[in-house]
């Protein structure tokens, strides 16, 4: 906290220490028996809570400023409305009618904690697994729209790309390469949107990668929708793609077998996978950017302060570049 009270920008958690994870929980009705795990976040802090006579629970504190409470509560009620719909997916627990709570200048969520495995994408039935439970998410997200929670365009790659100029993070002798290969990339993004065109933007979940997807016996199942939104529904598929062309092809295939038992997918949008895989490049560098003044990122990411990372940065951009201008992928 700043000394007139107001929360740190910089070091937003600062007064987030053990004794406020665990008073903020006793507050909302919760015996916590004094067991917290810090969990793999940076973005948001999240931690296992151990609970006396239950299971633990974990709770998710907001990273300050990112989000409107109606934007966290748009997330929340998808999440439940996944849920009625017998989607499987960690949802928020519903506490005294609210899923949002606030304690000091802190807001958070609780979630029952559940376990599992990272997903075999290696495995033709993971894959086809996979699908069906995608396509029974962008069922229901076609049936609703969201009015808080961001549209998936170029602006990601236009506001990322403004975001590092404001920093100055790029190396002088980096600058002028850099500007000049972003407008090309944006050139061939705007080319691939327009080939693209005509696809219906629904509610996704969004950063549909393998390490938000958690495997059990009883199949795959959601951790995250902290950054749902609303977009083509090929943002929730590429992500699981690996490999080169041809390997991309076969795994695309089987997902697309479950996927279309329950949600029809139109082959236009395969000409978006690399620029939503171009627009999510630029948009880390600028998240990392954005995030280097918290003391948790130097430690985390000590590369991104090296001219080498811009250096390669560039070079992925040129990549991607050729990559646009290839034919889109046959299934």
């Amino acid at each position: 906290m700043t000394a007139s009270g107001s929360m740190d920008p910089v070091t937003p958690y600062y007064a987030l220490g053990p004794d406020a994870v665990l008073d903020a929980l006793e507050r909302l009705g919760f015996r916590c028996d004094g067991r917290l795990l810090a969990l793999n976040s940076y973005e948001n802090r999240v931690y296992q809570v151990g609970l006396e006579d239950a299971e633990p629970v974990v709770a998710k504190f907001y990273r300050p400023g990112r989000w409107t409470d109606a934007a966290i509560l748009e997330e929340h009620e998808f999440a439940l409305e996944l849920t009625e719909h017998e989607i499987p997916l960690v949802p928020p627990l519903v506490i005294d009618g609210r899923s949002l709570h606030r304690d000091g200048a802190f807001r958070f969520a609780v979630y029952p904690r559940r376990g599992g495995r990272a997903p075999e994408l290696d495995r033709r039935e993971h894959r086809v697994w996979l699908g069906r439970f995608l396509g029974r998410l962008h069922a229901v997200g076609a049936v609703g729209e969201f009015r808080h929670r961001p549209r998936l365009d170029m602006t990601l790659g236009r506001e990322a790309v403004e975001e590092i100029r404001a920093r100055n993070l790029v190396p002088a002798f980096l600058v002028e390469s850099y500007l000049s290969t972003v407008e090309t990339v944006f050139s061939r993004i705007q080319q691939a949107w327009n080939r693209g065109s005509g696809v219906p933007w629904i509610r996704l979940h969004g950063d549909c990668h393998p390490g938000n997807i958690l495997w059990t016996d009883a199949g795959p199942h959601f951790v995250d929708l902290d950054d749902t939104l609303s977009g083509p529904p090929i943002q929730d598929l590429w992500m699981l793609l690996s490999g080169d062309r041809a390997e991309m092809t076969v795994q695309l295939v089987d997902i697309l077998e479950g996927y279309e038992d329950f949600f029809e997918f139109d082959p236009v949008q395969l000409h978006l996978i690399e620029a939503l895989r171009t627009l999510r490049i630029m948009h880390h560098a600028a998240w990392l950017a954005r995030r280097w003044e918290d003391p948790a990122f130097p430690q985390a990411f000590p590369w991104f302060g090296e001219p080498r990372f811009w250096e390669e940065h560039v070079l992925s951009l040129r990549e991607q570049a050729a990559l646009l201008d290839e034919p889109p992928l046959i299934v």
